[in-house]
This record gives structure tokens, sequence and C-alpha cells, in this order.
């Protein structure tokens, strides 16, 4: 009996905010493992990465990347397990890391070099390939040593830092001596930001409904103001962040969740970039793949240690992914948001 593999494709692309309806899933067979060609690697995906990145590429205007092909199943992350293979580099049983997609199972030229990678699960759970020491994790690292680069007592301000990017930002902020204030959404949040994650401090947004108020609870737990900032958001968040910042502060841009559904997000005070003589850079992490193996070294040991603390808010099955991706981006997920595909 022919196996079934399901995939989710992207359907039509969104005006403004996305719905369910842009996804469409089908059902296709899965490749027969006895007719493999050479190098072909047949995976079985366990999960399935959900990130905001994904709300630009389902666009169709210009960006960094190339926007999501309609009809085709949606980029995505995937951790999993080969069970069938053609390459002299994998074998049946081996865990692997790739960008499999929203599907369950994958075929793979494994020839072609960093498509598939093999994964050490003996001290790492499988999932957090996808999350603390994956891109991810990566991502944070990144943005903090190459572009805020802290020094110890320097005070470090995360978005988004009850997320899979910002809680890593903070933890390794606090690790470099530097002191780490989160902002996040909700009490319980914020609570598990400081109390899990050994933030210093964080701000409820959700409490703050203006750049006066967010900037009034900024300078409370920042009273030396603000050396660097890792952004996740964007929009108001920001202009409260510029309002407090330090001279010569450094920003990592990482992405502008405000902005996602077209919405404009203009800067209310840029002359403030020239005032404080600030650094402020984006970044593609995947545009800096020379810098993986050091930072997948030190996550991958803080987690095994348990010195690098993550959460995962798990949804269950291929067919819940359209709605935890738009859950996602609504900030309803607590953590590192996954689908458990297995």
């Amino acid at each position: 009996m022919t196996q079934v593999n399901h995939q989710i494709l992207l359907a039509s692309r969104p005006t403004g905010e996305p719905g369910t309806d842009n996804f469409k899933l089908v059902e296709t067979a899965v490749p027969d493992a006895a007719a493999l060609a050479d190098g072909q690697v047949l995976v079985r995906n366990h999960y399935l990465s959900l990130d905001p990145y994904m709300r630009g590429r389902m666009n169709d205007g210009k960006s960094y990347a190339q926007p999501q092909p309609l009809n085709e199943v949606m980029i995505g992350g995937t951790v999993g397990e080969v069970v069938a293979s053609r390459s002299a580099n994998f074998k049946v049983g081996d865990k692997v890391v790739g960008m499999g997609g929203w599907q369950e199972f994958q075929l793979v030229d494994a020839s072609q070099r960093g498509v598939l990678q093999k994964v050490d699960t003996t001290h790492v759970p499988l999932s957090a390939y996808l999350g603390a020491v994956g891109m991810p994790g990566v991502t944070g690292w990144y943005g903090l040593v190459k572009i805020i680069d802290p020094k110890a007592g320097e005070t470090v301000v995360v978005s988004a830092a009850s997320g899979a990017v910002g809680g890593a930002v903070g933890q390794l902020a606090k690790a470099r001596g530097a002191r780490a204030v989160g902002i996040a959404g909700g009490a319980d949040k914020c609570r598990y930001v400081v109390e899990e994650l050994g933030f210093d401090a964080c701000i409820d947004y959700k409490q703050h409904r203006d750049v006066k108020s967010l900037s009034a609870a900024l300078k409370a737990d920042c009273p030396n103001g603000i050396d660097g900032y890792f952004e996740n958001v964007g929009g108001m968040i920001l202009d409260a962040v510029m309002l407090r910042a330090n001279a010569f502060s450094r920003v990592a841009m990482c992405g502008m969740i405000a902005g996602y559904n077209g919405e404009p997000i203009p800067l209310s005070a840029p002359q403030l970039i020239l005032v404080n003589r600030m650094k402020i850079e984006g970044f593609i992490v995947s545009e800096h793949m020379e810098v993986w193996p050091e930072a997948l070294k030190e996550l991958g040991t803080l987690v095994a240690t348990g010195k690098l603390k993550y959460r995962e808010s798990v949804a269950d099955g291929l067919a819940a992914a359209p709605e935890a991706f738009l859950g996602l981006l609504k900030g309803r997920n607590f953590g590192k948001q996954l689908v458990k595909l297995i």
C-alpha cells in the first residue's frame, strides 16, 4: 500500500493580514524507497519550524529572498529521521535537520552540500535544532555578538524577549556580563523572561500603549540608558527605545513584525540616530554561514549543560500549521513555535 505524504501549499498571496484560506492541504504519494536514485535520501519529518520570516516570503514584492512560489510546499525548517538512503553520507535512523517545508516526508538530493545536516540528540533534544540550537539561536547569537557586541556592565534591551530568538539574546548577553531587559506581551511572558530565562527585568508592552509610557518604563528599568537593542518588532517599541538610547549605542535589526502585513512603520525621531551616533545594522543570518559553527558550538554546549533555557509551543499535526502560524504572527505562541508531525 502506497504511503501518503500530506503537504501544505501556498494557495494565494494575502492582501494585508493572512488567513487560513491562503493555504491548501494536499496529499501526494511518498516516494518508493526502492526507487531512490544515487545520492537521494528520504526523510520522515518529526517537527516543522514556524517562523515570522515566512510572512514576508508569502508576498510577491522585492525582499532579501525570493517569494514563496504559489501552489508549492511552504518553505520551512524541519528535523526528522532518515527512513531510506542511497547516500554514503546518511544511513537509515540518522537524525537530520534541513529545509523540508510544510510536509511529512521530504526527498533530498544529499549530494548537494548543506541541504541536510546530521545532528546528535544525545544531549540536545531533536526539536531544539529548530530553536535554541538552530536558526533562531544563531540569529540571536549573530545579532548580539557581531553587531551589538556588549561589554560587561552595559544594558541590552530585547523585544519579543520570550520568543525563540529574543530569549537566546538575553541569556547570551547575561553570559557576557551585560544587563538584559526584555520587552514582551503579557504578565506571564514577562514573568517567564525574568524568572526562568534570567533577564534582569521585562516590560509588558501591553501595559504601555504609547511611546511616552513605554519610554518611561524603559527609563525605570534601564537607569543607565540603553547600549544595545535587538529589534524584532519595530514601530512604537523602536521609537521608545531610541528615546532612551545612549551615545554610540548599537541596534541589531532582525525583524519588523509591526509592518509584516503592509502597515507603515515610520520612525518618529530619526534624528536620534545622528545625535547619539547610533549604529543600526540589519542582517539575515543565512548570509553569515561562516559563523554558524562557532555559534552552534556555544549554543549547543549551553543547552546541553542546562545553562540556556528555552520554551516550545507545539501544535499537533500538519493540518494545525496554518492556524499556529497565524497565531505566531499575533504573539499567541509562548517560546519557539513548532508543529509536531509524528
